[in-house]
């Protein structure tokens, strides 16, 4: 019987194997389905298979198979709305030093609402990512990422959306920070550094009185830090750090290195957390760092990618390993990075 992905329980028995889009074998028939499986069918974008049929329990709802969509529609204009909602949240704590939890929700909860529902986080990364509105995109896309690494830590739901508005709202010190020095092209002065250095603090007073939570203030006032000491504005180290703050950071690193600033051209989404998992060993929270790339590196799966010969192709399976050396096809050749190491990922299209 053919089911949906969603419609699988544990225990259920594959009926037939099981390959991905590209002809590559996943899983084969007979294999018992726990969540390890179920992973793995995620990982390869699998929507739907066939199962053995259950003895004596009520039939499953079959649903018809619709064209796979990397990303709900929904999302591009719910996006657009929360960087034009973080804006205002930035002019109003300016005017009045303070922001209104009910501005957050409209702002942010609906974008939330359809994080839950949609896996592909690289994808939403390559279509909303563009050179406008770096401060308040920067923040939508924190608060994003913020979100997806508690849920893949284990965090429950409360403490999630927690998570994700303490990314959204990482940055509202930077109000107060002129514009000039945000958006300078070119190197800044000692003097310059040192406000800007100054916005962690800024947003610690603003959101403390804002809302009745401690950790969404000390989450603003955290990012900064780091786990070898050498952050800011207290050099605070390891457990020192609040949790939710070393979560912030994470994601706070990912989205400045892969988005286009003024002074800078984004960077691809694979190298930058290349250079993120050099980051672990030193600066950012291992478990949360590692936790965020285990968990993106499956989402390449299926995208477009240049590699450094020129040659455009396809990821088609990731290793579990060598997570920045996938297995790429290019027309009908397959190419290991793992193995070919004079070769690499320059490019992630979608």
């Amino acid at each position: 019987m053919r089911v949906h992905i969603t419609d699988v329980r544990a225990g259920d028995r594959l009926a037939e194997d099981l390959y991905n889009s590209f002809g590559l074998h996943v899983l084969s028939k007979g294999t018992t389905l726990n969540e390890k499986e179920l992973s793995r069918m995620y990982q390869h974008q699998i929507d739907f298979l066939e199962i053995e049929r259950r003895a004596g329990n009520s039939p499953v709802q079959v649903e018809e198979e619709q064209p796979s969509s990397t990303y709900n529609p929904l999302l591009r204009p719910l996006y657009h709305d929360a960087v034009a909602g973080a804006e205002q949240l930035f002019e109003r704590a300016l005017v009045e030093g303070r922001i209104y939890e009910e501005d957050v929700k409209e702002s942010f909860q609906p974008l939330v609402e359809n994080f839950r529902a949609e896996r592909d986080v690289v994808s939403l990364l390559l279509l909303l990512n563009s050179q406008d509105d770096y401060t308040y995109q920067h923040s939508v896309q924190v608060g994003m990422l913020s979100y997806y690494i508690a849920r893949w830590l284990g965090w429950n739901e409360e403490e999630t959306v927690r998570a994700g508005k303490a990314g959204f709202l990482h940055d509202i010190g930077k109000c107060k920070i002129a514009e000039a020095i945000l958006n300078k092209p070119s190197k800044l002065s000692d003097e310059e550094y040192e406000e800007i250095k100054n916005h962690p603090a800024y947003g610690f007073e603003i959101l403390k009185k804002s809302f009745n939570d401690s950790v969404i203030a000390l989450a603003a006032l955290q990012h900064h830090e780091r786990m070898d000491g050498k952050g800011y504005p207290n050099g605070l180290t390891r457990d020192e750090i609040h949790p939710m703050a070393r979560i912030v950071a994470v994601a706070d690193v990912y989205s400045a290195m892969i988005s286009s600033r003024v002074y800078r051209e984004k960077r691809d989404l694979l190298q930058v957390l290349r250079e993120m998992f050099q980051l672990s060993f030193e600066e950012l929270d291992p478990e949360v760092t590692h936790t965020f790339i285990r968990h993106m590196i499956p989402n390449f799966i299926g995208k477009r990618v240049e590699l450094s010969t020129g040659e455009s192709g396809t990821i088609v399976m990731t290793h579990p390993t060598d997570y920045f050396r996938p297995l790429v096809q290019v027309g009908e050749q397959f190419i290991d990075l793992s193995v070919q190491r004079n070769q690499e990922i320059k490019q992630v299209f979608m």
